[in-house]
């Protein structure tokens, strides 16, 4: 029997909206395919919000994503923002503020290899064969939303790492769920030979572990972890880590996927669940058909996993996304010397590709 769910979508800025028409797309296809009734309702947040109200994350987008089901998002930014750090209001306060309001406390990322794209990434394919990461980074903690300080002569700046309790406890719980359900391995990565917002979080992630032994724990400094995940990506199965750590972790494994164009996350609490590809708005491409799609695309196989249960579906996308690439179809940013120049695809035919195959 079909599911009825109710999607937000929020293209954002720069390539969000071409990104996200074919998430939404393909979202419509699995509906009818699998007999659920998926509705839309679209709203600003962002540079799109600011100009538009003045508000990067104006009300009425706040009220129609607690209304929903799961969000679906394209990408927040925008270069003059960039290039005024003295800017009271900018795009990313949206985000951050909609993480808040949700209680979006956990990102979870995976990193999964296709294949055909060893090639695409820096890293030796024999390094990267056979990796298969699920990142779980903490949202509403840390330097992002600790006090903030500058002095008056502005010349000494100060970011508080803060982190509680419960905070920590109940992202653990999500990661030693998830990794109960893999390879029953966790890594934690922390800095608590320094810090003492690290030395909390490794404390109460080693409570949490006692209560699933059959999962086995490691801690691992984060200088070690980015080191590691270079050198031996296959060795790490969940990953766990605070917010600062998890943005720069995440941003470096994409690399191993061969191109941000390629990565989904997702943004989960209690709730309503927040998803999107994790690469940047892209003004330097916007509105020219460059940007990849497949990272909004999976971004959607993650929403209905996650949010909606829905297993079966979910493998259909990531294997039409997979025959795509076997039969040799790339975006720009995920070609190489080798790819077919003819079947070098821009967003859209790409996205159409995608539902070809479904």
């Amino acid at each position: 029997m079909g599911i009825k769910k109710h999607i937000l979508v929020i293209p954002g800025d720069g390539i969000g909206p071409e990104v996200t028409t074919w998430g939404k797309a393909v979202l419509e296809k699995i509906g009818q395919d699998f007999g659920h009734e998926f509705t839309f309702d679209e709203a600003l947040m962002g540079h799109a919000g600011i100009e538009a109200t003045g508000n990067p994350l104006p009300d009425e987008t706040l009220e129609k994503a607690k209304a929903s089901d799961a969000i679906l998002f394209g990408a927040i930014g925008h270069i003059k923002y960039d290039n005024d750090p003295s800017a009271k209001v900018r795009p990313e306060q949206g985000l951050l503020k909609i993480r808040k309001e949700l209680g979006l406390y956990a990102n979870l990322r995976p990193i999964m290899l296709f294949d055909e794209l060893l090639d695409a990434s820096s890293l030796k394919p024999e390094i990267l064969k056979g990796t298969d990461i699920l990142f779980f980074r903490e949202l509403t903690g840390d330097v992002y939303f600790g006090e903030k300080k500058r002095s008056e002569d502005r010349n000494t700046a100060s970011d508080l790492m803060i982190y509680s309790r419960y905070e920590v406890e109940r992202i653990a719980i999500k990661a030693y769920e998830a990794a109960r359900v893999r390879g029953k391995r966790l890594c934690s990565v922390d800095k608590a030979n320094v810090l003492e917002a690290s030395r909390l979080w490794r404390e109460v992630v080693q409570e949490i572990a006692k209560q699933y032994p059959d999962v086995e724990t490691e801690h691992m400094f984060i200088d070690n972890a980015a080191m590691q995940l270079v050198k031996n990506p296959k060795k790490f199965d969940v990953v766990l880590t605070a917010n600062l750590f998890g943005d720069i972790l995440t941003d470096e494994a994409s690399q191993i996927a061969g191109s941000m164009g390629m990565l989904a996350s997702a943004s989960v609490g209690d709730g309503t669940g927040f998803f999107e590809p994790i690469h940047g708005s892209a003004h330097d491409i916007a509105g020219q058909d460059k940007a990849n799609p497949l990272a909004s695309i999976l971004s959607v196989a993650l929403m209905l996993e996650i949010s909606f249960g829905l297993k079966e579906e979910a493998k259909k996308i990531t294997d039409a996304i997979d025959k795509a690439l076997k039969d040799g179809y790339r975006t720009g940013d995920i070609a190489d010397a080798n790819t077919d120049k003819a079947k070098i695809l821009g967003t859209t035919a790409m996205g159409q590709k995608v539902l070809e195959y479904l």
